[in-house]
């Protein structure tokens, strides 16, 4: 069973820098795409970018366009996602997730396969 476990969120004043890391291990570890998702309290959870494992085809959210960067380390299962200009509204709960294979939506989160249990992210103003 794949498992994914993230870290490095935290609190952070606005225009600040924090990078997550999502290491996946146990199981055979076998991916399409890896990606990054946001829920904010009282909301739904929001795609926020994603990267190809095989050829590394890169796509992100609007509202993250130009501020975080999302990028891999083949050899170590694992997928960072750096964010930069960090504003009050990023501040959620990010998970990493896996997708074993293509599927209908990249953007939906019912289309992935594994996630990981979350780590807080807060943008203080």
């Amino acid at each position: 069973q794949l498992q994914l476990v993230e870290s490095g969120g935290g609190l952070v004043q606005a225009g600040g820098s924090l990078r997550l890391s999502c290491a996946a291990s146990g199981g055979t570890f076998s991916s399409y795409n890896m990606g990054w998702f946001r829920q904010a309290p009282g909301k739904e959870r929001e795609f926020v970018a994603a990267i190809r494992w095989s050829g590394g085809f890169i796509y992100y959210a609007e509202s993250v366009k130009g501020r975080f960067t999302i990028s891999r380390v083949n050899a170590k299962n694992t997928v960072y996602l750096q964010m930069n200009s960090l504003k009050p509204e990023d501040t959620a709960i990010y998970y990493c997730a896996d997708q074993v294979a293509p599927r209908y939506s990249d953007y939906d989160p019912r289309f992935w396969d594994y996630w990981g249990q979350g780590t807080q992210v807060t943008v203080s103003s």
